[in-house]
């Protein structure tokens, strides 16, 4: 999953959004730097991949997806969902996506010191370009993925991949409807998990 979808799995604990936030760049045992519920929100996201990466419905879309974006193809689906899930964003919570994006910025920003440097680096664009709301439209969408194919070191096909989307939107709709729930149940459940072991705080 991308920046949305794991944002809104981190429930409402500070340390635990920016934990989840900045996990991809943390790599191995340097979460041991920070404080215990940071450290959770670490779990949680490498728990949210795992989860995303065996469950049937995303393997055998990627597949699906495998040929034109061969090794980047999780990639692309990753960004198909944050779309779905922002353009939906009604069905799965009360509070406005507005809302939503500017108190997670808020939260980020408020713990800016102590951030990775890429996730410092990264923030300010994120923020200033709205990343968060705009996956809602296919035209912020495509203005990421293509900022992401001029990135990447091999050839990835992303600037094709809102194209995709925009061609076969009713097919990757349904692939999130029915993967999304299981996620969000996932993640309910290893937050709890958390909580009742004694290692999370303040869920």
């Amino acid at each position: 999953m991308n920046f949305l979808a794991h944002l809104y799995l981190s429930g409402d604990d500070p340390d635990i959004i920016i934990g989840n936030f900045i996990a991809d760049h943390v790599k191995g045992r340097k979460m041991d730097r920070y404080r215990t519920g940071i450290q959770d929100g670490i779990r949680l996201h490498r728990a949210i991949d795992a989860y995303t990466d065996t469950h049937g419905v995303v393997k055998e879309t990627v597949e699906y997806l495998r040929p034109g974006f061969r090794k980047y193809a999780g990639v692309a689906l990753d960004m198909f969902f944050d779309h779905f899930l922002a353009s939906g964003w009604p069905a799965w919570s009360a509070e406005p996506l507005e809302a939503f994006t500017g108190r997670m910025y808020r939260v980020l920003m408020g713990s800016f010191v102590i951030l990775p440097a890429r996730t410092r680096y990264m923030l300010p664009f994120m923020m200033q370009h709205n990343w968060l709301l705009h996956y809602r439209d296919i035209e912020g969408l495509n203005h990421a993925l293509n900022g992401m194919a001029r990135r990447t070191v091999f050839s990835s096909n992303l600037e094709h991949a809102a194209g995709e989307l925009q061609q076969h939107y009713e097919f990757y709709r349904e692939r999130f409807n029915l993967f999304f729930p299981d996620l969000r149940q996932y993640a309910g459940d290893y937050m709890q998990t958390l909580k009742l072991s004694g290692k999370g705080h303040n869920y």
